[in-house]
């Protein structure tokens, strides 16, 4: 699925949350507004279009070919599924097929709009008849199945032949919650607030929102990585860059037509107040201490982080109606003072496992990095706390070797990359100088990022973890590790994103004084490895191997369309740390002996398969007993390993559990908000590959601490003594 494509359906498909109003039978869908291009959208597409077409590392010209590109590109963006245009739409959208490079550079961007206008109509006609399918109920007994891919499918001629792929959908929904135990009322009661939801979310997209889907058609039509941010989008990508932002934290949501809290920040402003809980809803929003309050029921949940996010010191009122009470209670008013809210959950955390080693305990220190970040604004500014994944990474070194740790495993799954200078950065608090990755632009002049700080914060033991999600800048500091011989790389081949983005401030190239045209995120440059070789497609393989949790056909970069190729570059003069080419089929040996007896990791391997087996099968039967005998197998399953946890003396709720939970029936977004956060906080737990991976670099310790020529021949870390230990 392409960036463009999930990014409209993570807008459109927001619908509501826990609870269900009385269903009523669906009506015709109410006019909508009619949206149009603005002269500001014109101009910034046009200021795009020349960046692309002058500065992208693949230079591709915008002519008839792009045209058609990203024609395809903008239909998939918006049905990638194939589930409401009809073929005869697709003939109408031809006339378009080679005239939208005209179009952009004419500042003529009717065609999206036109094109997003019959959407929307076959969306409302699509809900329309899903909610009149619910008032009948269905039949299960009967030997049908719905088609699960359909990207690659025709598109149906006939509104007949839709609703009948969507009476199976439907049918389906219905299924997944009857299997869930929900009674006929309830099911529809929740299906047709989902369905009228997913049409009010559709209504509420706005003419930035369609821009934006556009550009980035054009943008991955180039290459899958590059894309366009509008305005609000640019300054929500700078915030998660930043790690912070100036407001009450709080995590908003849609519920009906309310604004919901669906996560409170601890130690945020929201949570001081002692006033706001899970599951509130907010009426209205005013500002200062008198300002008058802005009625913000039916609002966009965007509009109204708008109006909550302000300046640190300012002061916010809420209207709230609280999360129990009905839709006619009194609401209340809390005033909450905004000030800077860190985002903690993509912050590097750490924690200690002991790891038995056959004479004693090692303790293994664990540091989760979700992403690269770096606050470069507060940099600039001189704030002393700015925050960067270097410098986090950093403190929690020193935290762990306060605690005596014999060595470190820095968790790199599904970290999906950032800063190019943090990986640099990162890579430098564990090599004594040197350089990290090399980096190619579109002129093929070749330059090198590298530490230049001399000593380490860790030169002991170190093992790095990787899995198909790694990606980036991730696969920069894996690769690094591996180059030098300085650290154990585990896990699964990584993503395989060899390439380098830089952010294209359109607004500040056209000198507006504010926000208006929006920002590109544009690939300007290929990374390579010390060692020459880029990690584009090919990724980084790691020295001990764990099961592949995806086929590269389906994910990673060789999965994209338009992905960049495979090439090297000469090495670069480096001094290897280590080899650890010995010691891997020493580790490899042992890692199977355990694994092969370890009950937890080979129900990993078994629950691993069985999704594999799921995702390649693309047909899902309708049948209630096909689907019931698959359920209560899956029960089963889970209630015979908890026997067996309980039987070995384990308790089951704290075990590092990776079962698969019985679907409820709901989407993501209408799981309940209580249970969404006991879960978060479950996630707490490690899991079998970081238990395995930490017994890993344990046996790696025990092997060379017991062998002083192999250890002599490895060099790749400092042993810890058993002196520092504090036990």
């Amino acid at each position: 699925m392409t960036r463009t494509r999930k990014f409209l359906i993570a807008l459109s498909i927001a619908v509501g949350m826990a609870g269900a109003g009385a269903w009523a039978k669906p009506e015709p869908a109410a006019s909508t507004v009619t949206l149009a291009p603005t002269q500001d959208q014109s101009q910034a597409a046009i200021w795009a279009a020349r960046f692309l077409t002058r500065w992208h590392f693949k230079r591709v010209a915008l002519d008839d070919s792009m045209s058609s590109e990203i024609l395809d590109h903008y239909v998939e963006a918006l049905d990638g599924e194939r589930l409401f245009f009809l073929a005869g739409d697709l003939n109408e959208f031809g006339a378009y097929r080679t005239k939208l490079d005209d179009d952009i550079y004419e500042g003529d961007l009717s065609p999206p709009f036109v094109i997003f206008s019959r959407y929307r109509d076959r969306v409302a006609e699509r809900t329309v008849y899903a909610r009149g399918l619910l008032e009948k109920g269905f039949q299960f007994d009967v030997k049908e199945t719905l088609q699960t891919e359909r990207s690659k499918a025709a598109w149906a001629k006939t509104s007949d032949e839709l609703n009948d792929l969507w009476r199976r959908r439907v049918k389906n929904d219905w299924l997944r919650l009857k299997l869930a135990g929900k009674e006929a009322t309830a099911i529809r009661e929740t299906l047709d607030k989902r369905y009228r939801n997913f049409e009010t979310r559709l209504k509420e997209l706005n003419g930035e929102d369609v821009f934006q889907t556009f550009l980035n058609a054009y943008a991955s039509a180039i290459e899958p990585h590059t894309n366009y941010l509008a305005p609000r989008s640019a300054e929500n990508f700078n915030m998660t860059m930043r790690l912070s932002l100036e407001g009450i934290g709080a995590v908003l949501s849609r519920d009906d037509e309310y604004t919901t809290i669906r996560q409170i920040v601890k130690g945020g402003p929201a949570d001081k107040t002692g006033k706001v809980k899970l599951g509130d809803r907010i009426v209205a929003v005013g500002q200062g201490a008198s300002g008058p309050l802005t009625d913000v029921i039916g609002w966009r949940v965007d509009d109204v982080v708008d109006l909550i996010r302000g300046d640190k010191g300012t002061t916010v009122r809420l209207e709230i109606l609280p999360a129990d009470a009905g839709a006619d209670a009194r609401a209340s008013t809390i005033a909450i003072v905004r000030d800077k809210v860190k985002l903690e959950d993509q912050a590097a955390k750490k924690r200690v496992l002991d790891v038995p080693n056959g004479t004693g305990t090692l303790k293994i220190g664990v540091i989760d990095l979700p992403t690269f970040y770096h606050d470069f604004e507060g940099q600039r500014r001189g704030d002393a706390d700015y925050r960067s994944s270097t410098r986090d990474v950093a403190r929690l070194i020193e935290d762990l070797k306060k605690e005596r740790v014999d060595g470190i495993v820095v968790d790199l799954r599904d970290n999906g990359g950032g800063s190019l200078s943090e990986a640099t950065q990162l890579a430098g608090l564990f090599i004594d100088q040197g350089p990290v990755v090399q980096v190619k632009d579109a002129q093929g002049s070749i330059s090198i990022e590298e530490d230049r700080d001399r000593g380490v914060a860790w030169d002991g033991p170190l093992a790095v973890m990787v899995n198909r999600g790694s990606a980036s800048a991730s696969e920069i500091f894996a690769a690094a590790m591996q180059d030098y011989g300085r650290a154990l790389i585990i896990g699964e081949n990584t993503f395989g994103k060899g390439t380098v983005q830089n952010l294209v401030d359109l607004d500040q190239m056209a000198r507006n004084e504010k926000p208006r045209y929006g920002q590109l995120k544009m690939t300007i440059a290929q990374f390579y490895r010390v060692s020459g070789g880029s990690t584009q497609h090919k990724g980084v393989a790691p020295d001990l191997k764990f099961p592949a949790t995806w086929d590269p056909k389906d994910f990673g970069e060789s999965a994209l369309d338009n992905a960049l190729p495979w090439t090297s570059v000469p090495p670069a003069k480096y001094q290897s740390r280590g080899d650890l080419s010995t010691l891997i089929p020493m580790l490899e040996g042992r890692h199977d002996q355990r694994v092969a007896k370890d009950r937890e990791y080979q129900w990993y391997i078994e629950d691993l398969q069985s999704y594999r087996k799921t995702r390649e099968t693309k047909e899902l039967s309708l049948l209630e007993s096909d689907r019931r005998a698959e359920r209560d197998e899956m029960e089963k399953r889970k209630a015979a390993r908890d026997a067996a946890r309980k039987a070995a003396g384990e308790a089951v709720a704290e075990a590092p559990t990776h079962d698969p939970k019985p679907d409820n029936g709901l989407d993501p977004n209408e799981q309940p908000i209580v249970a969404d956060n006991r879960d978060d906080e479950a996630t707490g737990r490690p899991d079998v590959l970081t238990i395995e991976a930490t017994k890993v670099l344990g046996d790696a310790i025990t092997l060379l601490r017991g062998n002083s020529e192999l250890a002599q021949r490895v060099k790749s870390f400092t042993l810890v003594a058993e002196a520092r230990r504090v036990n």
